[in-house]
């Protein structure tokens, strides 16, 4: 029988090469995003089902679950893969965007996989995967916001697969580095008050640091495969890396006391 994935955030980057991999690969694919009537090639594939979720609007995902699997007769797979990064100096955001960037990151994930956890426990089956970030294991300078949220997802995550075991579903989280296009694109949200003086050399040197960490990003597609092979691998494996910088800096994380990985980083960034 086709197996099926439902993907959140699917109108590009990792989601939207996730979901042309798993059509590629036979699955059936319901491709979820805020705005479906701008989508022109998902909705061109066979097998592919884009309608809208926003993970910020609970009846739109409840609606998106029922009716996917009513469309494809069920869900096996989850992949929460919906959120942005919002950078810059914690006092330069107002509270609504603190509440957006938590909203959209961990709030939004919550409220789909609640949503598709009845359906999992009554067929007692189902996979979770979530996107973290090696964000959720280590931190860069102005990233309290994105960097809280993926921490809160790696909890989440771990936690949750104690619950989804008891009736043989399972959870996993996937760990990417920098991609090729998050800090060009809609992913990247990045705050700053230039009256703020104390804050604009670690700010500057952010964004003097960005061009040197995009050549070692890797392309959406990479992270797709290893999106894959955890929905197909049958492993009962927790965690996956996705990137060689995120196999190189998580690596380094676990061998160095905070101090010293600590001043790597304020090294790496000139503070």
């Amino acid at each position: 029988m086709t197996k099926t994935i439902l993907i959140t955030g699917a109108s590009s980057g990792i989601g939207k090469e996730t979901a042309r991999l798993f059509q590629a690969k036979g699955w059936n694919v319901i491709a979820t995003m805020r705005n479906p009537d701008s989508e022109s090639e998902l909705s061109t594939l066979e097998n592919v089902w884009v309608t809208k979720l926003d993970v910020l609007d609970l009846d739109s995902i409840t609606k998106a679950v029922n009716d996917g699997i009513q469309k494809f007769g069920g869900i096996d797979v989850l992949l929460n893969n919906a959120g942005y990064g919002a950078y810059g100096p914690l006092e330069s955001f107002s509270r609504d965007k603190i509440l957006r960037q938590f909203n959209t990151n961990v709030i939004g994930l919550l409220d789909v996989t609640k949503a598709v956890l009845p359906h999992f426990r009554q067929n007692k089956k189902g996979l979770i995967i979530n996107i973290s970030s090696i964000g959720g294991k280590i931190t860069f300078p102005l990233g309290a916001l994105y960097h809280g949220t993926k921490f809160a997802v790696e909890g989440i995550s771990e936690s949750l697969h104690y619950e989804v075991e008891q009736f043989g579903g399972q959870v996993k989280i996937v760990e990417p580095g920098m991609i090729a296009t998050e800090f060009s694109g809609r992913s990247f949200d990045f705050s700053n008050d230039d009256s703020m003086v104390e804050y604009q050399k670690i700010v500057g040197a952010l964004m003097g640091a960005m061009p040197a960490m995009a050549q070692n990003a890797s392309p959406s597609s990479v992270v797709a495969e290893v999106i894959f092979e955890a929905a197909t691998d049958g492993k009962n494996q927790l965690r996956y890396t996705a990137g060689e910088d995120a196999k190189m800096l998580i690596a380094n994380r676990q061998q160095y006391d905070d101090a010293t990985f600590i001043g790597g980083i304020k090294a790496q960034f000139g503070l």
